[in-house]
């Protein structure tokens, strides 16, 4: 049911949705430059951003200078990297993430939209859990599989481990705290800055009619991509070396943003997967289309589910749903009582006894009420392969009535296994 209260200004104001909290996150850890020589994150995100914007590179050209300054000591490109995941989470809350259908000739082309991706997120949920019998997160389909980076996942843990920007800000804090008494080190940083910001100076001066910059270009990335070696040298001669965790923190970013691109760039063939499914098992309900089907599938898979479809659809009773083995036996004996189970407990009552032998469905009792009851406990005794030979009628009673009344117990069994069965996900 839906919560009224406050549901009018909803209508009347648009949410605004933005990667806002990201973009915060991300800068509070370039704070950590104050642009004074000793460090070199915002000089990468402005190198980053300068050829991200540039109008005059071609996209060969951005692309082959990106990773070319990529490829140098990539675990040290953390304004490139951060800068990917910002871009990233915008296109997923304008929904350019999921690719325009070019069958599609009006409109947005059939790009995706924020709500689209929310919606088919939430089928999903229902949806795994339902066909696989777990939760969809441990398909990798769970929400923060596909929006963690919005998430706040960077931020925020639900252990007591670091967050990961929590962890990339405490050692770039490390590294300007070192590069500020350890001269080498200051000489490294200021020469990945100064080579970064050159570049980015080369780049505001080209022009649309300009056409002999390209070896100027290559120079000054080739010398700002150079100068990362002797920087991560000296940042793996501080204490503990930092390089260790920076590279887990870039894979760890990467792996995510990696993911979430995956899951959403084919979400909509993912649901459209889901969705044939729970339709094509729905049809089971229907006796004629369910022999349809288990004759014209040709997977063996397919034809056992239609096939077996009744049989299991019976075994399933929910008295019989358990959890723990525990839990069984505690049913077992509820089951029992419900049926008045053991309904005789006296062996000495021989009536009883030849009575409950008649009700055992093991047991043939053709003609039986020609025989007096001590034979039809000696002949039931038989039949069940319980010794008789020199044995007292009170023996063989005591003897018949606890296997019968075993028997129950594992009929009940049975069926509390046929219902397990018929419940587990194969």
């Amino acid at each position: 049911m839906t919560v009224n209260k406050g549901l009018l200004s909803l209508v009347e104001n648009e949410p605004n949705f933005s990667n806002q909290a990201l973009e915060n996150a991300v800068d509070d850890i370039k704070a950590v430059d104050k642009d004074d020589g000793y460090q070199f994150i915002k000089s990468q995100f402005d190198v980053d951003e300068a050829i991200h914007n540039n109008t005059v590179l071609s996209q060969t050209q951005k692309n082959d200078a990106l990773e070319t300054l990529y490829n140098a000591q990539p675990h040290l490109q953390i304004g490139r990297y951060l800068n990917d995941v910002v871009r990233h989470t915008a296109t997923i809350i304008d929904g350019s993430i999921i690719p325009g259908d070019p069958s599609i000739l009006t409109g947005e082309q059939g790009q995706g939209s924020f709500l689209e991706i929310l919606q088919n997120v939430q089928g999903i949920q229902d949806a795994i859990p339902e066909l696989y019998g777990v939760p969809a997160s441990e398909k990798s389909r769970g929400v923060n599989d596909h929006f963690g980076t919005l998430n706040n996942k960077f931020s925020t843990t639900e252990d007591s481990t670091a967050p990961v920007f929590t962890r990339l800000k405490e050692i770039m804090q490390l590294i300007d705290t070192n590069a500020r008494i350890t001269s080498a080190l200051s000489t490294a940083t200021a020469a990945v800055r100064f080579s970064n910001n050159e570049l980015v100076t080369f780049l505001t001066t080209i022009r649309d009619d300009s056409t002999d910059f390209q070896t100027t270009l290559d120079n000054r990335v080739n010398t700002a991509a150079g100068n990362m070696a002797n920087l991560n040298t000296r940042i793996s001669e501080i204490p503990g070396d930092p390089t260790t965790d920076l590279v887990a923190i870039r894979e760890e970013i990467n792996v995510q943003v990696n993911l979430e691109n995956s899951n959403i760039t084919g979400i909509r063939t993912y649901v459209e997967f889901l969705s044939n499914k729970q339709a094509y098992t729905s049809l089971a309900e229907d006796e004629t289309l369910r022999t349809l089907m288990s004759t014209v599938a040709q997977d063996t898979n397919w034809q056992n589910y239609f096939t077996n479809y009744e049989t299991e659809k019976a075994n399933q009773n929910p008295i019989y749903t358990t959890d723990t083995d525990s839990d069984k036996s505690s049913i077992i004996e509820q089951v029992l009582a419900v049926s008045g189970l053991p309904d005789v407990t006296d062996p000495s009552d021989l009536d009883a006894v030849a009575g409950k032998a008649k009700r055992d469905t093991r047991i043939d009792t053709a003609n039986f009420d020609r025989y007096t009851v001590e034979t039809q406990i000696i002949k039931s005794c038989e039949q069940l392969g319980i010794t008789t030979a020199n044995r007292m009628i009170s023996s063989l009673s005591k003897v018949l009535l606890d296997n019968m009344n075993q028997h129950d117990r594992n009929e009940i069994q049975r069926q509390l296994d046929l219902n397990e069965s018929a419940n587990t996900f194969s």
